[in-house]
């Protein structure tokens, strides 16, 4: 007998976290909880404010849709459902079958905001590659040009991986270069979406010679009927939120074709609480297990579900403490 649970969660977030200039109070979503033959698995479904095509409201609904279809054996096809949807019910299901193993990566670049001397301590922790993430394009790029170049001069062996969020015109992305010396330049691991057309991104690539990577530019491209790696040219890295890509067997096929393409892979978060950021960190373990994934987004959180992610000292609540939405009979 199958069954199966779908909960409304709402999580307090820090009073600083904004969102496509918005700011975000509590963070919301649904866990999913199925049960056959005595096994339980879960799975998040977190459409993320000002980022994914659907609202909260229109993935829990949806997936009571698949829940109820699933309870009653029916073959689900998670190709049509809302990325977000389709990512935790896959998730859950694979969870359900052992397919997820245990082992997870809960490696995360930090992400600096200027000091060296508050990141080496951070950095000296890591037991792999010395990576960190740094936020640039909110402010002048002389200030993001200089700042990249002290931390880079500072720790010799540091690798980092910068975010704009195509916060750049091609004018601007050209202007930050100027500040980044040549020699400095092969330890940027990559720019995540310098610009705000993909054209003037891989024109400042190939311009500059700093790598970049695609996020929301994967995005739309896996959207798109006969969608392949192999036509995403130009870029060094792929930056995988599963949340906004959808379900993980197609997560896999993206991984492994990018491989094949000699690209780097990062399996990023989309501010999933702890039982979905667990689940991400399984996944970036099993299918990266030598790549540091971008799950440093605990912090941000002030209560997280069930257990504690490591190193988070936020409140623990129950999972059965939020709103049970609906249930199976």
């Amino acid at each position: 007998m199958r069954i199966a649970r779908l909960y409304r969660y709402c999580l307090p977030m820090d009073s600083g976290v904004i969102l496509r200039e918005k700011k975000l109070s509590n963070r919301e979503g649904w866990i999913v909880e199925i049960a056959e033959f005595g096994l339980v698995a879960r799975g998040e479904i977190a459409p993320l404010p000002g980022f994914s095509q659907e609202t909260l409201e229109q993935a829990g609904i949806e997936a009571q849709h698949q829940l109820e279809l699933w309870v009653h054996n029916r073959e689900l096809d998670l190709s049509q459902c809302c990325p977000s949807v389709a990512f935790g019910l896959s998730m859950a299901l694979f969870e359900l079958k052992g397919l997820l193993p245990p082992t997870a990566n809960y490696q995360a670049a930090p992400l600096c905001s200027g000091d060296p001397d508050e990141l080496i301590p951070l950095l000296n922790e890591m037991t792999g590659p010395k990576v960190a993430k740094v936020k640039v394009g909110l402010y002048e790029t002389i200030r993001d040009g200089m700042l990249v170049s002290l931390l880079l001069e500072s720790i010799p062996d540091l690798s980092l991986r910068l975010d704009a969020n195509q916060a750049w015109t091609l004018e601007k992305a050209k202007s930050f270069a100027k500040h980044i010396a040549p020699s400095l330049r092969q330890r940027i691991a990559f720019v995540e979406e310098p610009c705000s057309h993909p054209g003037d991104s891989l024109s400042f690539a190939i311009d500059t010679g700093i790598a970049i990577a695609w996020d929301e530019t994967l995005q739309r491209a896996v959207k798109e009927p006969g969608f392949s790696v192999k036509e995403l040219t130009g870029v060094k890295a792929l930056v995988i939120k599963p949340t906004l890509i959808g379900d993980v067997q197609t997560c896999i096929r993206i991984v492994d074709e990018a491989k094949l393409q000699g690209m780097q892979v990062v399996i990023s978060s989309s501010l999933e609480s702890n039982i979905g950021l667990t689940q991400l960190a399984r996944l970036s373990q099993w299918l990266l297990p030598r790549e540091v994934p971008g799950l440093d987004t605990m912090q941000l959180f002030d209560a997280q579900l069930d257990s504690a992610w490591p190193g988070c000292d936020a409140e623990v609540v129950t999972l059965e403490s939020q709103d049970l939405y609906w249930q199976s009979e």
